[in-house]
């Protein structure tokens, strides 16, 4: 009888067991259909979400709180998006760019003009940006095939900041988005009327060269064109590069340099260096920083890229020696010297690296028909207001960094 009871009571418990494990099962499955009606609600059920894993990427990297700068002033969310280009080639070129929320919608010319890899950092100063930078990141992943297959983007925002999923309370954000051309009209609308390094947020600083070192460590291996995000390279020049013979500069100390040109009226958007010739004879396409700092991109030497033959396959055309204050854009290693992360806003972020890279060795070597073309004339109305100010602090900056590659260097005959 004992025997008999301490039986029932046994299978008593067993079945209170597998029943409360049915309960948690069927909770879990009813809360997994609430979260997939949640987040398709969304987009108002009309658009199925990836199922190609963005999504739980997103959510992963959002729960793990990012990580912090070595300055502790600044917190990254690595590879919200996560393209799949590694292993399509053994070494291929890496756009490298960076952006606010404002200019974000630039990468869409970005990748139909690149159709390859992009690695892209994006800056979000305050609690509202961080919360739409998050959003539209969801958008795009959910929304644009070429983004979730092409680019990586990281987002980068204060250290007291911390960026969450997507949740019910964000749907106006996404009541209209049902296509990818609809994500970047947003985005554009997003920026319409806002001026570079122009924050929204109080005391915030744009930190460029934290932004491109973020963007950079995602290059692997690979050759990188580290770019701003307003600017479009000619068609066909990560092909073209790659066709390139290796021989002649791998694992040595060059970098292959993209002149740089500005275009008045950004409808049309040259392609090819025939097509630029033809805009600049009439004035729609002249050197970068033209009118603005002449010198600082005159050691390209302009009049005699201009010249070259334009049906010759690309190649390497001559070499220019590095003077101050040139800023070139070139396509190099990933073993490049990074970015001082000290330099923020305006002024000097981009020499500095070309400046330690004279100094520590490097050679220029300027392509034949490959270049890059800035949306609109740079002219001194369309900047922010402590422009020249932040200029001036960055160049006392610039003074203590030359002094600094005297030590880092010391065995080099090179100065700035």
């Amino acid at each position: 009888m004992q025997c008999s009871c301490f039986q029932v009571l046994v299978a008593a418990l067993a079945l209170v067991a597998g029943l409360q494990l049915l309960y948690l099962a069927l909770l879990s499955g009813l809360h997994g259909q609430d979260q997939r009606s949640r987040y398709a609600e969304l987009f108002q059920g009309r658009q199925s979400l990836p199922i190609d894993g963005h999504k739980e990427r997103l959510k992963k990297v959002l729960a793990s709180g990012g990580s912090l700068d070595d300055s502790g002033q600044y917190r990254i969310y690595q590879d919200m998006l996560h393209g799949t280009w590694d292993g399509e080639r053994s070494q291929d070129v890496v756009l490298v760019t960076h952006t606010s929320l404002s200019n974000l919608h630039h990468t869409q010319q970005l990748v139909e003009r690149w159709r390859g890899p992009l690695s892209v950092a994006l800056f979000a100063p305050g609690f509202t940006e961080v919360r739409l930078a998050t959003v539209m990141v969801y958008a795009l992943a959910a929304l644009c095939a070429p983004v979730r297959q092409l680019v990586r983007l990281h987002l980068v925002c204060h250290a007291n900041q911390v960026a969450a999923f997507p949740e019910l309370e964000d749907h106006d954000e996404f009541a209209q988005l049902q296509a990818c051309e609809d994500v970047f009209a947003k985005l554009a609308q997003v920026g319409a009327g806002r001026r570079n390094y122009a924050m929204d947020v109080a005391n915030a600083s744009y930190p460029n060269n934290l932004l491109r070192n973020v963007a950079r460590r995602a290059v692997g291996g690979h050759w990188m064109l580290v770019v701003d995000v307003d600017m479009v390279p000619s068609e066909g020049l990560r092909e073209a590069f790659l066709a390139l013979p290796r021989v002649a500069y791998e694992g040595m100390l060059e970098v292959l340099v993209v002149p740089a040109f500005e275009i008045r009226h950004t409808r049309r958007i040259p392609g090819s260096k025939m097509e630029l010739l033809q805009l600049y004879q009439v004035g729609e396409i002249r050197p970068f920083y033209e009118e603005l700092c002449p010198r600082c991109q005159a050691p390209t030497n302009y009049s005699h890229w201009l010249n070259l033959p334009v049906s010759s396959p690309l190649r390497v055309a001559y070499e220019v020696e590095w003077r101050d204050p040139w800023e070139p854009f070139y396509i190099g290693s990933s073993s490049v010297p990074s970015y001082d992360e000290r330099f923020k806003q305006y002024g000097f972020n981009r020499i500095s690296q070309a400046c330690e890279l004279h100094v520590a060795g490097y050679r220029f070597l300027v392509l034949s028909n490959a270049f890059l073309v800035h949306k609109g004339f740079k002219v001194a109305s369309e900047f922010h207001a402590q422009k020249d100010a932040e200029n001036q602090r960055n160049k006392v900056l610039f003074r203590q960094f030359k002094q600094e590659l005297k030590i880092r260097y010391s065995t080099s005959s090179r100065r700035c």
